[in-house]
C-alpha cells in the first residue's frame, strides 16, 4: 500500500477518490443503539480519531466527509494528524441547516454555513435531510436552494449537494443549480436507497458533476471486499467511495481493498478467523 491512492478533480480541487467516512467514529452505526455506543466509546476521544486519520493519511486518503458543528474531538483530532504526518486533510462538511422560509431561519443557515468555513471546510454540502424538505417533484425543482448555494460560495467554500434522495442529482443539474458535487447513496445491497440500485447507478453516470457516494458497505451488511469492490467497479473515474471504519487497522484493510479493486488485482489481506479452516481457505488467503 506505498503507491498514493487514485484521485479525482472536483472544481480544481485534487481530492482522493476515497473519503473518510465518519459515521463509525461519530456513533451512527444504522444497526443498534448498543452499536453506537460502542462506536462512541471506542472513538470518542482526540487520541483513537486521531490514530484512524493518520491511517488513511499514510495512503493517500485526504480527503474526510463529516458535519463538523460541535465536534470539539474531531476538529482536534485533524489538526493532530495534520500536524504529525505534515499532510492537509480535505473537508468536505454537511451542515444540517434552517430552510424555513423566514429572515430569522436563513440568518440562522448562514450561521451555520459560516461556523463550517470557520471549521477549514473546502466543501460545504448542506445535509440532505434540509434540502429534502425543499423539493417539488412535480415542479422538477428545489426552490430556494441557489440561495444557500450563494451562501456557501459568499464564505469562500464549494458548494455541493448532499442527495439521498436521488432526485436532488437529476433536478439540480436539470436547472444547472451551482453544484460541483453530490452525495449519494450507493451500494450492492439497496440500503437506505429510495430507488432500485440499477436506477441510482444510472443518476451517477449521467450526474453533470462527479459524485461522492457513501454506505459502499450498507452499515456493515455487506463485507468490505464485496461492498467496496461493487462500488469502485461500478462508477465513474471521476466519483468517489466514502469509506467509514472503527480502528485504524480495519482503516488499512479498506484501503488495500480499495485499491486492489482500481488495480483489477486480488486485495492482499490476512484470512478471516474460522474454527475450522480447510485446506481450501488457507489456499485462498496464502
Amino acid at each position: 500500500m506505498s503507491n498514493p491512492f487514485s484521485r479525482t478533480t472536483v472544481a480544481g480541487v485534487s481530492l482522493s477518490r476515497m473519503i473518510i467516512g465518519t459515521n463509525w467514529i461519530l456513533g451512527y452505526s444504522h444497526t443498534t443503539a448498543a452499536a453506537d455506543e460502542m462506536i462512541k466509546s471506542r472513538n470518542g476521544g482526540t487520541d483513537a480519531i486521531t490514530d484512524i486519520l493518520e491511517a488513511f493519511l499514510q495512503s493517500g486518503v485526504d480527503t474526510i466527509m463529516v458535519e463538523m458543528r460541535g465536534r470539539p474531538a474531531m476538529r482536534d483530532a485533524l489538526k493532530r494528524a495534520e500536524d504529525r504526518t505534515g499532510k492537509r486533510i480535505i473537508r468536505v462538511d454537511t451542515p444540517v441547516i434552517n430552510v424555513d422560509d423566514s429572515p430569522a431561519a436563513r440568518h440562522e443557515a448562514e450561521a451555520a454555513i459560516a461556523e463550517s468555513a470557520g471549521n477549514g471546510a473546502t466543501f460545504c454540502l448542506p445535509h440532505h435531510s434540509s434540502v429534502e424538505q425543499l423539493v417539488l417533484k412535480n415542479a422538477r425543482a428545489i426552490p430556494r436552494l441557489p440561495d444557500y448555494l450563494s451562501m456557501v460560495r459568499d464564505h469562500g467554500m464549494i458548494p455541493g449537494l448532499s442527495a439521498h434522495m436521488p432526485e436532488l442529482v437529476v433536478f439540480s443539474d436539470l436547472n444547472g443549480y451551482d453544484v460541483e458535487t453530490y452525495i449519494q447513496i450507493y451500494n450492492c445491497a439497496g440500503f437506505l436507497m429510495q430507488v432500485e440500485i440499477e436506477y441510482v447507478h444510472s443518476i451517477i453516470w449521467s450526474a453533470r458533476k462527479p459524485v461522492m457516494t457513501i454506505k459502499p458497505m450498507a452499515a456493515g451488511r455487506v463485507s468490505p471486499f464485496v461492498g467496496l469492490t461493487f462500488a469502485f467497479t461500478t462508477i465513474r473515474e471521476c466519483d468517489m467511495v466514502t469509506v467509514g471504519c472503527l480502528t485504524p487497522q480495519e482503516a488499512r484493510e479498506d484501503i488495500e481493498i480499495c485499491m486492489a479493486a482500481l488495480e483489477r488485482r486480488p486485495p492482499r489481506l490476512a484470512g478471516r478467523g474460522s474454527v475450522n479452516t480447510t485446506p481450501i481457505m488457507a489456499k485462498a488467503v496464502s
